[in-house]
């Protein structure tokens, strides 16, 4: 199994359904499709945020020397970049889980998720292995890349119809 990828969707998905299930058995915190995604999307950024920190020791997930061996040669200061959007993964996933800034949240991870994607097309290209594991091919990264995005607009609320009350118009 690539460890990078898979087990990563697998988490998202198994925790946005787990928080779904506690909202239908009535923890309002999660009542919503949306607060639960906000809630998984927060579980797999601490996963993949604390990666960025792991000395390369740790060889059961992707470590600090995973990431930064699958930053482009043209991204400067690579370790930096490594350790500052791991710090910008945690902060989002903090964010996604306070109800007050989980909209705004939301919205900062769709660029940063771009931005990282260069970095997920060089692992592919160029075979990056992640905890001694093979890279995962081009085909699979792009398509989950999307989903995180999708995952992340999802967590803002945005795509849910608003359900305020409408005033009448005065005549």
């Amino acid at each position: 199994m690539h460890y990078g990828v898979t087990v990563i969707v697998i988490v998202l998905l198994v925790s946005l359904l787990s928080f779904r299930a506690l909202g239908a058995l009535g923890i309002s915190r999660f009542a919503t499709w949306p607060a639960a995604a906000a809630h998984a999307l927060a579980v797999m950024l601490m996963m993949t945020g604390s990666a960025h920190f792991m000395p390369s020791s740790v060889t059961v997930m992707p470590n600090y020397d995973d990431l930064v061996a699958m930053v482009p040669s043209f991204v400067p200061f690579p370790g930096f970049m490594v350790l500052f959007t791991g710090v910008l993964e945690l902060l989002a996933a903090v964010g996604l889980i306070l109800t007050r800034t989980r909209r705004i949240a939301g919205w900062a991870l769709v660029p940063l998720f771009v931005l990282l994607l260069p970095a997920n097309i060089y692992a592919a290209v160029e075979n990056v292995t992640f905890a001694g594991e093979p890279a995962s091919p081009l085909w699979q990264r792009i398509p989950e890349q999307l989903l995180y995005i999708g995952f992340a607009i999802w967590a803002t609320g945005s795509l849910t119809p608003a359900t305020r009350d409408r005033v009448p118009a005065q005549r």
